[in-house]
């Protein structure tokens, strides 16, 4: 069985500063006799995934990593009982195994197209880099493993991209923006091929999730 875990494009919720997905018409049947869309777009937008090159001035860039890397075995992270700007500890982490990526569910995706999306649950840097210690990637359904600047951000809070640089400078990737997790079986995988472009920091995704029919999941909420 298959999920489809992104975000359609034309509902972006764009991250504070980046530039928002622009859809328009380039082509009309009416003028021209076929149709062809303008996309304009930042590599972050969207449900995404982030490459060393985000923060690290000398990191790989996402085309520098086997198409494989993006094929990943994941373990679900229940962190539904985190609340807004929480942070998720060291202790939240399950016990190693073999799985190479681990999605953390905060339930954050249902308030996607809201204010309040940014005021998401993040990763502590302990825990980000016990993750990139197990050779953990990291997937999020929020906008970031970082906390994300908003008047309602509290003085005790990290600054600037402590997750980020934890797991990114240890060639560990970050898929973010994800929606759909409430129902999944604990184990799953899940796909996350970005655009083929040369070089770049990040690029959006079309991520799956696949299951065998009978795991224990449900139907996604939406």
């Amino acid at each position: 069985m298959y999920r489809d875990l992104s975000h359609p494009l034309e509902t972006t919720t764009a991250y504070p500063g980046d530039p928002s997905v622009e859809i328009e018409p380039h082509a009309t049947h009416e003028t021209d006799g076929y149709r062809v869309s303008r996309l304009r777009l930042g590599t972050h937008s969207g449900t995404h995934v982030d490459a060393p090159r985000h923060i690290e001035p000398d990191g790989r860039p996402l085309d520098s990593f086997p198409i494989g890397t993006f094929s990943f075995d994941a373990l679900l992270v229940d962190c539904r009982g985190k609340g807004a700007r929480d942070a998720i500890e060291r202790d939240a982490l399950p016990e190693p195994t073999e799985d190479d990526m681990l999605v953390f569910d905060t339930g954050w995706d249902a308030r996607w197209g809201t204010d309040a999306y940014f005021d998401h649950p993040y990763l502590a840097s302990d825990a980000a880099a016990w993750c990139a210690d197990h050779d953990y990637h990291v997937a999020v359904d929020a906008p970031s493993v970082d906390p994300t600047p908003t008047e309602n951000a509290g003085g005790d809070e990290p600054e600037g991209l402590p997750a980020h640089r934890e797991l990114l400078g240890a060639d560990r990737l970050i898929v973010e923006n994800l929606t759909g997790l409430a129902g999944l079986p604990e184990r799953f995988a899940l796909y996350a091929f970005p655009l083929s472009v040369g070089g770049v920091d990040g690029a959006p995704v079309r991520a799956v999730a696949e299951f065998r029919d009978g795991d224990d999941a449900t139907e996604s909420p939406d």
